[in-house]
């Protein structure tokens, strides 16, 4: 059974560098550091996917072709069952968490995350792992600052990431795939430890 990594965000050109698409970035950037094969899209999956191993375990890298909150969809063509959803992990940005920061969760909710919502009432658990990048903007303090209004939300989730930005969300791709390396070699909590450590 292989492990399922699952980067949420929206397909399309317009919506690549958007920051709503945070875990689809870090998947391709999984794909990169692990040497895996070019993405290809599975038509019959609704996903484009790259198949390889990670220190000899077999590993499937998924990129939804369905929109975020349709995320559900893929679901069925990789996680056949609730004991396969504990090698599946979904990789998506977090509103409630500031830029730079990043969180591992195991068996907990979608946190009103659309994507989310959509995967777990595909597979009728919570038991799968989540990494959350965080997109919003920080105090000098650190403290999150985050868009006011419903309007303001929406174009800050797919707005493009700003130059100023891009420093930081690299740091936290590059620590995505570390966290992701030691997912499938190590198990959990070793992951956690990467994930959940500033």
């Amino acid at each position: 059974m292989a492990y399922v990594i699952i980067g949420l965000g929206n397909p399309g050109g317009e919506y690549a560098k958007t920051r709503h698409n945070a875990g689809r970035m870090a998947v391709e950037r999984i794909a990169k550091d692990e040497g895996f094969p070019e993405f290809v899209l599975r038509k019959a999956a609704k996903a484009l996917v790259s198949e390889g191993a990670i220190e000899g375990e077999k590993v499937t890298l998924v990129l939804p072709d369905v929109a975020m909150n349709l995320s559900g969809k893929v679901i069925p063509s990789f996680v056949k069952s609730k004991p396969a959803a504990k090698k599946l992990l979904i990789i998506r940005d977090e509103l409630d968490m500031p830029l730079g920061t990043m969180k591992m969760t195991f068996g907990r909710g979608s946190g009103g995350h659309k994507g989310a919502e959509s995967v777990m009432r595909a597979l009728k658990t919570k038991d799968f792992a989540q990494i959350k990048i965080g997109i919003s903007g920080a105090t000098p303090k650190g403290k999150i600052k985050k868009p006011g209004s419903e309007d303001k939300v929406i174009k800050h989730v797919i707005g493009k990431w700003k130059p100023e930005e891009e420093p930081k969300l690299k740091k936290m791709l590059a620590r995505t795939s570390e966290a992701v390396h030691l997912f499938v070699s190590a198990g959990n909590e070793k992951a956690m430890l990467v994930a959940n450590t500033k």
